[in-house]
């Protein structure tokens, strides 16, 4: 299992038809819906994301500054 401090990783994403991010799958196989990736980030329980508030006022998910592209939540695999 992927995991990293015991914290679970996103390894896959789901978009919608505007290619907004609406569900995560994490390294135990578990799918969560963004708002609840967002509260399991926020209380340190998925590794290598952040929660920060954006220019349009709201909460957005982000993978942390590495300077990879890779392993950004856009660039990660759809299921």
């Amino acid at each position: 299992m992927d995991q990293q401090n015991g914290k679970q990783q996103v390894v896959a994403v789901r978009k919608n038809g505007d290619g907004d991010i609406v569900e995560l799958k994490l390294s135990s196989g578990q799918v969560v819906g963004y708002k609840e990736a967002q509260q399991m980030a926020k209380s340190d329980q998925i590794a290598n994301v952040n929660v920060f508030k954006g220019r349009d006022g709201d909460e957005h998910l982000r993978s942390d500054p590495d300077g990879r592209e890779d392993n950004n939540l856009d660039n990660l695999p759809t299921f």
